[in-house]
């Protein structure tokens, strides 16, 4: 599919006024995408687990207006407005007009909520861009109704990503492919695809604590850290070993085979944080307490026998994994030990899910 089949062949007749809701999760890769090109397109292929509990919510209000060919929005988080944030907006705006042509006929008013930190390294553009491209396209699919349930959720993946890359990975779930590769059937750059090729029962409930070591803004932003793999040294050999380890973990998760999974989810959190610290100019946004937390998760993982592994997005944040029959033993490890290098002692319970719905 290209690109131009997301454009409206054809005006439809729009309300007047209305409002929209959507709620959206956030989702952690288990396969890391680092590095893109072209308008958001990936360097490389992932897969995440969605997840259940982190999510935004965004309800979009919008009401006609008068014929100015300019956008005209406002953004309030947690019901307070946040200008900040409207740079952004107005950039997603630009990218996506041509696949939403009747932007500018309104004015929007977005509000939004996430039941987790904002820019702490849990993927908030994500699950907030993918929430606000379904309020969109929704706008849309009621003048559409025509337009089919596939492709509905492939054109809210492909406007997400033009937001958030890894937004486009937040529409469905448990389990979702981005980027083009020849193990995955139907794959793309241009939006993620569901995964569900007789996945194993144990990751259908798989669970994901994530101990908040950080909650504070990252200090350098994905954006920034993707386009320093531009000129990165060792950038040609990680988008193999990602490549390899998408490949390697699709048998992984239908076979069940914890042992190779952590091996697989742990090599690639430990990667991407490598091609930041080999970067120029290089940085680091582990934290003390992430190094500490991953040598308790080793030690009690060798002493109990344990299939608990870790992985890191973009920040000191660490997501423990773990499968939903070791839940009760986990919990409290994490409450004895783990939880003095939380700040203030935060984490939170979170499991697989599976994707967006209206509200």
């Amino acid at each position: 599919m290209q690109e131009q089949q997301f454009i409206p062949s054809k005006s439809y007749q729009l309300p007047e006024k209305g409002e929209v809701k959507w709620e959206s999760p956030s989702n952690i890769a288990l396969v890391k995408y680092w590095g893109k090109y072209g308008e958001q397109l990936p360097k490389n292929s992932s897969i995440s687990f969605t997840l259940s509990h982190c999510k935004t919510t965004t309800q979009l209000s919008y009401q006609k207006k008068n014929s100015s060919k300019k956008f005209s929005f406002e953004v309030y988080l947690d019901g307070n407005r946040t200008e900040s944030f409207e740079p952004k907006i107005e950039k997603f705006f630009e990218r996506v007009e041509k696949y939403l042509p009747f932007l500018t006929e309104y004015h929007f008013k977005i509000e939004t909520q996430n039941s987790f930190p904002h820019s702490s390294g849990i993927a908030s553009s994500a699950s907030g861009m993918s929430a606000l491209a379904l309020c969109l396209l929704q706008l849309e699919r009621q003048a559409n109704s025509a337009m089919t349930e596939e492709f509905f959720n492939q054109k809210a993946s492909f406007l997400a990503r033009l937001g958030s890359g890894s937004a486009a990975r937040s529409i469905k779930g448990n389990l979702v492919v981005w980027g083009e590769h020849t193990a995955v059937n139907k794959s793309s750059n241009l939006y993620g695809v569901e995964f569900s090729d007789k996945v194993h029962e144990v990751f259908k409930n798989y669970q994901d604590t994530i101990l908040l070591v950080d909650r504070g803004e990252k200090q350098v932003s994905s954006t920034v850290g993707h386009n320093l793999m531009h000129n990165h040294p060792f950038a040609e050999q990680r988008f193999l070993q990602a490549n390899s380890n998408l490949e390697k973990i699709l048998p992984v998760l239908q076979s069940g085979n914890l042992d190779d999974f952590i091996f697989i989810v742990e090599q690639e959190a430990l990667s991407l944080h490598a091609m930041m610290m080999s970067s120029s100019p290089y940085f680091i946004l582990i934290k003390p307490n992430t190094l500490e937390i991953i040598n308790k998760i080793w030690e009690y993982r060798e002493t109990h026998k344990s299939k608990i592994c870790f992985t890191l997005d973009a920040g000191a944040n660490v997501h423990v994994l773990y499968p939903e029959n070791e839940k009760a033993k986990v919990l409290d490890f994490i409450k004895n030990q783990l939880v003095g290098y939380c700040q203030k002692g935060m984490y939170i319970c979170d499991e697989v899910g599976f994707g967006a719905k209206p509200l």
